[in-house]
């Protein structure tokens, strides 16, 4: 018997999150420990390219921090950083004024009326990031959320013959040596076909396999990405150009980055843009708020329309008892006249 595979009434806030849900950038509680100079290591990071390329390398700009940060392990600076090491650093990690409380609220919001309920529509929450997942995993954040995706180091990486061993030996965790997975600006969509198709639900699921739009578990209007700028334009595009909504956030403190996101405003790359200020009353939670609302609304009218389409009407009596038959004559009988009327 033919159905789809979900029933699409779950909404997405899909989150960048350095000067998204942070004011800085999530490494600063990692150099501030190991008493690095931040600016150093940022400046050295954004002239690597250049330098490379004059003796002859090619090298990808999206994943230059994360060499540089192997390379500060390897020389000395960062000597036995750990995945555990950056995960209790992850919990210094300051937040914007109304986070984490803000990722519980909006999971209620769609419960707000009792048709939304009727419908069983619920929130995920989901942080696609050019960060450190361990980071991430180790802040305050990480409690409220459905999803992480951003980069992973590995440590202990396996030797040479490793696949002749019938037993391999379990080691003490050991500095961070390899990098296990990249998010750049570009792949940050991968991450959302995966949320899209339920890739991450589902295994068994290929994010690159074709699938009919009815059958992915978090049709792209059902979504809103929420981040800070220019460098997600990749991933506004494919939200919002798929019928999903966009939202800038600025620093009030910041007024270039007030002004950087009314530039993508007014070239259609964000839908709408705002302080980034969780707390209750912010413009910023009520735009969230209103469209999610719209978005249950919709959710609420499609589903609805698709009962009433596929509903068939009850099976009647072809051929009707005396009592149906009597009460039909009487029905049709014409009215008698009365001088009472």
């Amino acid at each position: 018997m033919a159905t789809t595979l979900f029933t699409q009434n779950i909404i997405a806030c899909i989150w960048d999150f350095d000067k998204t849900l942070i004011p800085d950038y999530m490494q600063s509680p990692l150099f501030r420990r190991y008493g690095i100079d931040e600016a150093t290591f940022w400046a050295e990071t954004n002239a690597l390219v250049g330098h490379y390329q004059k003796r002859g390398y090619h090298l990808a700009p999206e994943i230059s921090y994360l060499n540089h940060l192997l390379t500060y392990v390897l020389a000395g600076p960062l000597s036995g950083l750990s995945n555990q090491t950056l995960r209790a650093c992850g919990k210094d990690i300051a937040f914007y004024p109304g986070l984490p409380s803000f990722f519980d609220l909006a999971k209620t919001f769609v419960a707000e009326r009792p048709e939304y309920q009727k419908h069983e529509i619920s929130l995920e929450h989901y942080i696609v990031s050019t960060g450190i997942a361990e980071m991430v995993r180790g802040s305050a954040i990480a409690p409220h959320v459905d999803g992480i995706w951003a980069c992973e180091f590995i440590e202990n990486p396996l030797q040479p013959g490793f696949l002749r061993q019938n037993e391999l030996s379990i080691e003490a965790a050991a500095g961070i040596a390899q990098i296990g997975m990249v998010i750049d600006n570009t792949t940050k969509t991968r991450a959302i076909f995966e949320i899209n198709k339920g890739t991450n639900k589902n295994p068994a699921i290929d994010v690159n396999s074709k699938m009919a739009q009815a059958d992915r578990r978090i049709p792209f209007q059902n979504m809103i990405y929420i981040a800070d700028g220019p460098s997600d334009v990749p991933s506004f595009s494919v939200v919002k150009g798929n019928g999903g909504k966009s939202f800038g956030v600025y620093n009030p403190a910041k007024p270039e980055e007030f002004a950087q996101n009314d530039r993508l405003r007014q070239v259609d790359r964000i839908d709408h843009y705002g302080p980034a200020d969780y707390t209750a009353g912010s413009s910023t939670t009520q735009w969230l708020r209103l469209h999610i609302h719209q978005i249950c609304d919709r959710i609420v009218t499609d589903r609805e329309a698709a009962v009433a389409a596929k509903a068939s009407r009850p099976p009647r009596h072809l051929n009707p008892s005396p009592e149906e038959a009597a009460a039909h004559r009487a029905a049709k009988a014409p009215k008698q006249s009365s001088f009472l009327e």
